[in-house]
């Protein structure tokens, strides 16, 4: 062999060398491709299930918007129909004073006709305790003067010393 037989050769060796560490390289680029292709797949596919739940979630939006809206509607109706029962009311209401003060006005009057007549029928009787109790010297009949008896207790001088 020759010097330029073994050059070759020792320049074969390192090719094969070579190559067999660019077949590892490759092998573990492949490897990792495909980790990543199965990466890149498990991405999509948790994309693909949060699209499905975010499209869910404004179809329930939307659903909801439209029942507010269907509710927003209801009460403005609700609140013309109150609107108008308030005015209702209100026309109602002078009616119902003017028939409250007609009505009072005698009730009025006969509560202080019996309040009078039971006031006097009290004073009369309790004159007449009075008088047959203490007979008058004024009067020898006995009958009442028409004046309250003097039902305040007694007086009597405190002195501080």
């Amino acid at each position: 062999m020759n010097a330029g037989q073994l050059a070759a050769l020792i320049a074969a060796a390192f090719f094969a060398v070579l190559v067999c560490g660019a077949v590892y390289v490759l092998i573990k680029l492949a490897r990792l491709a495909s980790a990543a292709t199965g990466l890149v797949a498990d991405y999509r596919e948790r994309t693909d299930r949060l699209l499905a739940e975010a499209q869910a979630a404004v179809d329930r939006t939307t659903e909801q918007l439209t029942r507010t809206d269907a509710i927003t509607t209801s009460m403005d109706q609700v609140t013309s129909n109150m609107a108008e029962l308030s005015g209702h009311v209100a026309a109602l209401t002078g009616l119902a004073r003017g028939l409250s003060e007609a009505a009072a006005v005698p009730l009025h009057g006969v509560a202080a006709f019996a309040f009078g007549l039971r006031r006097a029928l009290a004073v009369r009787r309790s004159l007449q305790v009075v008088a047959v109790a203490e007979p008058i010297p004024d009067r020898p009949t006995g009958r009442p003067t028409g004046r309250l008896p003097d039902r305040r207790p007694e007086r009597r001088a405190v002195s501080g010393r």
